[in-house]
């Protein structure tokens, strides 16, 4: 398990720490996804969010194991739908993506996979792939499903219990 993980964004004036093993390292295709990786991509000066083939690869943590260890000020959250309970959290200060949170209770957080320093978990499940716009155009050696696995769920909740008893 790795203690401590941090992400940061492009210019080093943000960052997260994460600790504790992450939930589960995916990369997403779904329609939202690709939509707010265009519209982040958008910003002035912001890096690339999507992979070639349009999947956004995240990191997700339990939400009591991410702080904001730098630079919090900085962080704003889109969502591209006003009503909508997802942010995407970019760093303003250089306009990278940083993280993904919710309004609605979720536990978790996902975390832009590109920000992670260091090693990042390898890729475990491309999900979302009904989505995909064409073929992948890539090998992978990990599963990929047209929607979110029944073990993703499982882990999920298996996160969510762990926390409600402080594991």
């Amino acid at each position: 398990m790795r203690e401590r993980t941090v992400a940061r964004c492009t210019c080093g004036d943000v960052e997260l720490e994460m600790s504790g093993a992450p939930i589960l390292s995916a990369v997403c295709y779904c329609d939202d996804c690709q939509e707010g990786a265009r519209q982040i991509g958008a910003l002035p000066n912001a890096a690339a969010v999507q992979d070639a083939d349009a999947g956004t690869a995240y990191v997700l943590y339990r939400k009591d194991r991410v702080t904001v260890s730098r630079g919090a000020a900085l962080l704003k959250p889109y969502k591209i739908r006003d009503k909508s309970a997802t942010n995407r959290v970019v760093a303003t200060c250089c306009n990278s993506a940083m993280m993904v949170n919710f309004d609605d209770g979720k536990w978790w957080v996902d975390v832009y996979r590109a920000r992670i320093q260091g090693d990042a978990p390898p890729v475990q499940a491309h999900v979302c792939t009904k989505f995909r716009p064409g073929p992948s155009g890539r090998a992978s050696d990990v599963p990929s499903y047209p929607g979110y696995p029944f073990k993703l769920i499982v882990r999920l909740l298996g996160s969510k219990v762990a926390m409600m008893l402080g594991r």
